[in-house]
């Protein structure tokens, strides 16, 4: 990505630059958002706008996440990549992008080399900061060489504009403007910031199960609005498990959805958590 000029760009206090034309889509699809108040209503708006935030956020959850950061069960090639093309829907950049990077961060979990730890360098950073700066732009490939070594994956990374953008056109020719807002505005601010907040608010509230190095927690209210992700400090404790609800009481909707695919044969060998981790954790209850 080409630089930009630093009077096009606001300085933060860890030495890095958020530039003013490469966040505008960001802040545009944020005001765009607003108009809801300001256009007809009509009931099917907001069930567009539910629905696309609740499937985008599976394939955020199940792919970007589960499959793509930690193979925590397999598929075909083909469904490999309308996984891949659902989650970049959610205007998250690139798939090998964002599970290079989320690699990265398990490795450096709330230390120096995080990329994104709330407890280190704060709430807007940890949030939005990260991602929106010119810090980390690049894929780093070595993180991600399992999944690289697909041509259809690399070109999806590079154009990563051209999920979002397809859904985009289609509920705009769909429902014009009104649906296009709704559908796909509205919904997008929703995803980002729900998704935003197992980065921030999940290494600064809720409980801890497991003794983990990082400052991981379990929230069940995030985990609601995440389909799941909310289990951070069991995900943190086994990060390799399908299933970061580990027992049955903690809600976990991407889980049972990958489950009912699996009977379906469209997924499969889904990793689960070992035995001895929820054994041993019962009998210290």
């Amino acid at each position: 990505m080409a630089a930009v000029p630093r009077y096009l760009s606001i300085p933060l206090p860890n030495g890095s630059r958020i530039s003013i034309l490469h966040s505008l889509p960001f802040a545009l699809v944020h005001i765009a958002s607003l108009l809801i108040f300001f256009i007809p209503f009509h009931w099917y708006y907001p069930v567009a706008c539910a629905g696309l935030l609740a499937v985008r956020m599976f394939f955020v959850t199940a792919g970007y996440h589960r499959y793509f950061s930690h193979r925590a069960f397999k598929t075909s090639r083909a469904f490999q990549f309308v996984i891949a093309f659902m989650a970049m829907s959610s205007s998250q950049k690139g798939v090998l992008w964002w599970a290079a990077h989320h690699r990265h961060h398990h490795r450096y979990s709330d230390q120096e080399l995080d990329l994104h730890s709330p407890t280190l360098f704060g709430f807007f950073w940890s949030h939005i900061g990260w991602i929106l700066s010119d810090k980390y732009n690049d894929t780093r490939m070595d993180y991600i060489g399992d999944f690289a070594k697909f041509p259809e994956l690399r070109w999806l990374n590079k154009y990563h504009l051209v999920p979002p953008v397809a859904l985009a056109a289609v509920l705009w020719l769909i429902g014009g403007w009104h649906l296009f807002i709704w559908g796909f505005c509205l919904s997008t601010v929703f995803l980002w910031h729900d998704t935003f907040t197992i980065n921030s608010l999940s290494h600064l509230f809720g409980s801890r199960r497991y003794k983990t190095s990082d400052t991981s927690r379990n929230n069940w209210l995030l985990a609601l609005l995440t389909l799941g992700e909310g289990w951070h400090n069991n995900h943190h404790h086994f990060m390799a498990s399908a299933r970061q609800g580990f027992y049955w009481w903690e809600i976990d909707i991407t889980y049972y959805t990958l489950k009912v695919m699996s009977w379906l044969g469209i997924v499969w060998d889904l990793r689960k958590v070992p035995a001895h981790i929820l054994t041993d954790q019962l009998a210290a209850a």
